[in-house]
């Protein structure tokens, strides 16, 4: 069988969806790894035989097959062969839309019907071998929030549940988990990849703090949506809308996780939650391996949100301390992301979705303020007057009140 490539997966079907695709995977059927190096191709492949392209530099996989043999993701023995057809290797893989490869002619081979199932908005999945694999179920929940029009098969979604409680879900490894999570979180809607992850029961085995938080009621007089786990959602679409970046999307993930943990006979007043969800997010950003600047900025959203929305009612010194806290004065772009976070979550309310969020325009200004002042000079002056230690940091700090103060009473 001579050798024939064929793009496959996620940029076919980004192009017949008419949307950009900047990366293509390619399948080499009929080659053995000896054959695609005397070609020049590079391997990279550890589990299984990949290449590199000698021109293009895209990744080309030798056609395969996969046998289950342990639970998890890693369970698997894979064959590649020349003998494998592209038939057989698309059978493989999870969604019908994924499964549509194109020759270098242009010719589309689907086999499983994914050109249907694009044209009728559907995720649908190709074989029960779909089961094997548990970072499926993650992906496809990904790819419900990226594809908001796009509904879930009901086999599909059997086929989910089924994989929850036979327990595949339980052996991912956290970089997966964050892998698939951070790119949801990234998509049009990512409340889609929470829906489709709590109706089989994922949510409550990857992710319980968050699970937690749906039938957690709050005062309607400032959540006319009431349920937390709804606020969180609106809160993460509000995100997705203001194309923010993934680390103001995580922070508002994590801003509220301690309501979930509010004794019942305190509901809907959740006091003290915001040190809870401090402690929550860090341990889930442990437990995930999630990168610092995503972690940091989540601790400091869950701490401060609420000061940040009561941020009209400090006075100067207040103010000042609330910019020491959130480290605001060494780090100001952070801050900027710090008012973002705490924008989605004021606008991700029913009915508030457009209400304009005063703090992010008061603040930076007030933060400016405080900025501008020269710390050296007012150190030198300090130890002038025989001043030490702490008390150096006290008059940068009763400075800096000082400077927001007048720019307070500017107006």
């Amino acid at each position: 069988m001579p050798l024939k490539l064929y793009v496959v997966g996620g940029a076919v079907r980004d192009a017949l969806l008419g949307l950009p695709h900047a990366d293509r995977d390619w399948v080499a059927v009929g080659a053995t790894p000896e054959e695609l190096l005397t070609l020049g191709y590079k391997p990279v492949g550890k589990d299984f035989p990949v290449f590199l392209h000698p021109q293009t530099g895209e990744e080309v996989a030798l056609a395969r097959t996969e046998r289950k043999t342990a639970p998890g993701y890693r369970g698997f023995v894979v064959h590649a062969a020349p003998g494998v057809t592209l038939e057989e290797d698309l059978l493989r893989r999870d969604l019908t839309i994924n499964a549509i490869a194109q020759a270098e002619d242009g010719a589309l081979i689907d086999p499983h019907g994914g050109q249907r199932d694009l044209a009728a908005r559907v995720l649908r999945h190709v074989s029960e071998a779909f089961v094997e694999d548990p970072v499926r179920l993650l992906r496809t929940a990904r790819l419900a929030a990226r594809f908001p029009d796009f509904t879930l098969a009901p086999e599909t979604a059997a086929l989910l549940r089924q994989m929850v409680d036979a327990g595949e879900v339980d052996h991912l490894v956290p970089e997966r988990v964050w892998q698939e999570l951070s790119r949801g979180l990234m998509a049009q809607r990512p409340s889609r990849m929470f829906e489709v992850l709590r109706r089989c029961g994922a949510l409550a085995r990857l992710l319980p703090e968050v699970e937690r938080l749906w039938g957690v009621p709050q005062p309607p007089a400032h959540h006319p949506e009431v349920d937390t786990g709804l606020h969180l959602m609106l809160v993460l679409d509000e995100a997705a809308r203001e194309q923010a970046p993934l680390p103001v999307r995580w922070a508002c993930l994590c801003h509220d996780l301690g309501k979930g943990t509010t004794p019942r006979e305190q509901w809907p007043r959740h006091i003290g939650h915001e040190g809870r969800s401090a402690r929550m997010a860090a341990a889930l950003a442990d437990r995930l391996r999630v990168p610092n600047a995503d972690r940091e900025l989540a601790d400091v959203v869950a701490r401060e949100h609420g000061h940040v929305h009561a941020s009209g009612t400090l006075g100067a010194a207040a103010l000042v301390r609330l910019f020491e806290r959130c480290d605001a004065l060494r780090r100001p772009e952070r801050f900027l992301q710090v008012l973002q976070a705490c924008a989605c979550d004021a606008r991700g309310r029913t009915g508030l979705e457009d209400r304009p969020y005063e703090p992010a325009v008061r603040l930076p200004a007030l933060l400016a303020a405080a900025r501008g002042i020269d710390t050296a000079s007012v150190a030198a002056a300090a130890l002038a007057q025989g001043r030490q230690g702490p008390d150096i940091g006290a008059a940068v700090h009763a400075a800096r009140t000082e400077a927001v103060a007048a720019r307070l009473a500017t107006g």
